[in-house]
Parts: structure tokens; sequence; C-alpha cells
């Protein structure tokens, strides 16, 4: 059973949302190959951009400039603003540097925030990926599931 089965069949009953921003609505799509999904997966926020965040998700801009969007505080913003905004039990967010340069926090190419929220907890967690821009943003897809799986 692929891991997107996996998370559906384990939310039955609940409603997911995505806010990605390095990978670009790709947990998305990789949950809506999956007949039946709608029954789950209700959408998602492309936030790629800050002013995306900001606008909407509602990540506070003071966040955004202290942290830098790849970080763990606009994370968690970003999975409670798409959780609000979108009416939904569950989000999970990703924020993260694919390639090809770091950012001016000092954060190298594969730093990645994943945050998940429901109605009970809030968790954020760090990665270092290794590999190109594609490899990044599939092991990014592959924890952000994993991790909602995890608390479910």
């Amino acid at each position: 059973m692929s891991l997107c089965c996996k998370v559906l069949k384990a939310l039955e009953g609940k409603t997911l949302v995505t806010a990605e921003s390095l990978t670009g609505g790709g947990i998305g799509a990789a949950l809506t190959a999956v007949p039946g999904s709608s029954e789950i997966y209700k959408g998602g926020i492309i936030s790629y951009t800050d002013w995306v965040k900001a606008t909407l998700l509602g990540v506070p801009e003071e966040a955004l400039e202290r942290f830098g969007a790849v970080s763990a505080p606009v994370a968690q913003a970003m999975a409670t603003g798409a959780r609000e905004r979108l009416r939904s039990d569950i989000a999970v967010s990703v924020t993260g540097l694919a390639g090809p340069g770091g950012d001016g926090y000092g954060h190298p190419v594969g730093t990645v925030f994943i945050g998940y929220q429901d109605e009970k907890n809030a968790v954020v967690r760090h990665y270092c990926f290794r590999g190109d821009r594609e490899a990044v943003r599939q092991q990014t897809i592959e924890a952000a599931l994993s991790l909602v799986l995890e608390n479910n």
C-alpha cells in the first residue's frame, strides 16, 4: 500500500489540507492521484512567496522577517493558518530550500521545516535532505505524509 493510501486510510472521517512552499503542490498532487481522496483531502495553498504566506495563511510578517520563510515558526504558522482558513481537521505545511542556493539566514540547500496541526497537536520537524532539487522535493513530500501518518 502506498504512503498516500496509508495516510488517507488513517484519516477516514477527518479532513486534511496543505500549505506548500518548496513542493509547489506536490503533496496535493500525490494525494489526489488516489481515487476517492476528495473525501479526506480538501485542498491546499501553494505559498511560494512570503506575500502569500502572510496574506493567505496569516503568517506574521514579524516571523518572516525575524526567522525567515525557512524556519520552524513559519512552518507552524503556515499549518495553523491553512487549518483555520480552509476549515479542516488537520493541516500539514512545508517550507524549505530545494536549491540551487541557500537563503540569507544561513540555511543550506536541503533545509526543510514541516509543520503539522490538528485540534490537539502542533508539531514542527526540521530536516536536512540531500540531493538535487527534485530529490529534496520528493523527500519533503514523503516526510510530510509520514508526519501526518505518525500523528494519526
